[in-house]
């Protein structure tokens, strides 16, 4: 947000800013015992073992940290008033980028996702009138929550594009975001490989991504970008460039006829701040410098990030929004993840 205010491309006539959402509203997907469970936690700093075990709270990289409840319950108060405006029609697009908490249970912590604001967003825009509501993940991992919220229901479709092998794959055991992986029948997975590139995710967009889109005709689409598929993430083993995914958000924008986007995962702040501003300027038609003012310079160099790839951090990561583009051959076995998605939608 700092990035984008210091390009003039965010003020008061277009920012709003995200409501806490309240127990009731959490209540709609979450147990309210685990709601309660979280804000004890967020308020002694610990939780008896029994509640933290039945809960994953403070175990299973869920850590009890200050603001724990505040924190996520905003980020779903903003998915909340954001289903609302657009179903209202007061808002085509909305850019949310503080949500895309897509590995939260009912009833525990999962992934570092205490609530779950996609499922309580989707629920609500179908609270508010969609009749179908189109899911598309990009974030390194596989949105395994959101899928699971909605394996029974036919009127969502998830869909999630994500590193093959990676968690919670690996951790919950084989099957979970492959492209078997159907749970009630709606559910497309797209396990892609290390060193996927730009090429590669502009063909998936065009050849599986967009027939899914316009066979199921939603209402609303919710967008989670996470930034952690960038080639500049030191978790995933991806190769986007940001480019890649400014270019999917803007492929989805002119489909959908309303839109959500999100954020995500994203563990190197600098690819992050630079991916999701990209985002807002593609959403708002907002050109992109080639270099960056001052002022935006010196929002990324403010920050505090204790990595070895910051002690050793390239300059562009300062002075520029966009990455270099990551070309790249589209393998064999990405078309043949596109065939297989077309295959089952055909079937």
């Amino acid at each position: 947000m700092d990035l984008c205010r210091a390009l003039g491309w965010l003020d008061d006539s277009n920012f709003i800013d995200s409501p806490q959402a309240a127990t009731a509203d959490l209540a709609r997907f979450h147990d309210p015992l685990y709601i309660n469970a979280v804000k004890a936690a967020e308020r002694d700093g610990t939780l008896p073992d029994d509640a933290a075990q039945r809960h994953h709270i403070g175990v299973n990289g869920n850590p009890i940290f200050d603001g724990m409840f505040q924190r996520p319950a905003t980020a779903c108060g903003g998915g909340l008033l954001a289903a609302r405006l657009l179903m209202s029609n007061q808002a085509k697009i909305i850019h949310a980028p503080g949500g895309g908490q897509h590995h939260g249970r009912s009833d525990r912590a999962s992934g570092f996702c205490f609530f779950n604001e996609p499922a309580l967003t989707i629920l609500a825009m179908m609270e508010h009138g969609a009749d179908r509501v189109f899911y598309l993940d990009l974030d390194a991992h596989h949105g395994d929550g959101v899928q699971d919220a909605f394996d029974d229901d036919d009127r969502v479709l998830t869909v999630s594009i994500h590193e093959a092998g990676r968690w919670p794959m690996a951790r919950d055991g084989g099957g979970i975001g492959d492209v078997s992986d159907r749970a009630g029948g709606q559910a497309r997975n797209l396990p892609v490989s290390a060193g996927f590139n730009d090429h590669e995710l502009e063909y998936l967009m065009e050849a599986a991504v967009l027939p899914l889109l316009a066979d199921f005709a939603p209402d609303a689409v919710y967008l989670q970008a996470g930034a952690d598929a960038l080639g500049d993430d030191p978790q995933s083993k991806l190769a986007l460039s940001n480019l890649a995914i400014w270019r999917a958000v803007a492929t989805v924008r002119d489909a959908a006829p309303r839109l959500l986007v999100a954020g995500g995962g994203g563990y190197n702040p600098y690819s992050v701040g630079r991916c999701w501003a990209g985002i807002w300027a593609t959403l708002c038609g907002n050109a992109v410098p080639e270099a960056l003012p001052h002022a935006a310079e010196a929002c990324l160099r403010d920050v505090v990030w204790h990595h070895r790839l910051a002690r050793n951090a390239p300059e562009h990561w300062f002075t520029t929004l966009a990455d270099l583009p990551n070309a790249g051959p589209v393998r064999d076995e990405i078309k043949h993840l596109a065939r297989i998605t077309l295959a089952t939608l055909e079937s």
